[in-house]
């Protein structure tokens, strides 16, 4: 696969290939090393018009007590009520209100982030890696994003003094084309 050149290639209705895609996360922790995570259960569906893309569409959701770090009690603490309190709130859900095209293969795509039960808006840097048939015809598109958010500003303020406010959020998205 390559990238299309041409955005109007890319129209149509798509799936996540949740083999394919990472959702994950970095945040600061103890001020001088980094905690990474993924999460390991979601969906997600796109609308995406290569000739207009601010008619383009994103939805995702993904399962809190999925994610993992590599510490089990981490993940366990992350997964309780100082952090993600997935048994309370079993999602975190992403709906597009927005989305710019931002150079040849680059988007903003703007959207309604709920974490905890807790709406607000989120802006994400989106960059078209690549697009075309696999070996199985199958039409593909791959996209990798990025945003950084405050979690405080969703109500997700355990650790304080051992984790950092600020969380990046990472996406490595593998779609397939549905129609």
């Amino acid at each position: 696969m390559t990238t299309t050149t041409a955005l109007g290639e890319l129209t149509g209705d798509y799936v996540l290939d949740t083999a394919r895609t990472r959702i994950g996360f970095v945040a600061r922790a103890m001020l001088v090393t980094k905690v990474r995570g993924t999460f390991d259960a979601f969906e997600g569906s796109a609308r995406l018009d290569g000739e207009s893309p601010s008619k383009s569409t994103v939805r995702l959701a993904i399962r809190a007590e999925s994610v993992q770090t590599g510490n089990q009690k981490r993940d366990d603490h992350l997964r309780g009520g100082d952090f993600l309190d997935s048994a309370v709130h079993p999602a975190l859900t992403f709906t597009s209100t927005r989305v710019e095209q931002a150079g040849p293969t680059g988007f903003k795509v703007t959207g309604d982030l709920t974490v905890r039960g807790v709406t607000r808006p989120v802006t994400v840097d989106v960059e078209l890696t690549g697009a075309g048939k696999d070996p199985q015809g199958v039409f593909r598109v791959g996209f990798t994003g990025r945003a950084t958010i405050d979690r405080d500003t969703w109500g997700v303020s355990g650790g304080r003094g051992m984790v950092g406010r600020k969380v990046t959020l990472e996406l490595d998205i593998a779609a397939i084309r549905r129609s």
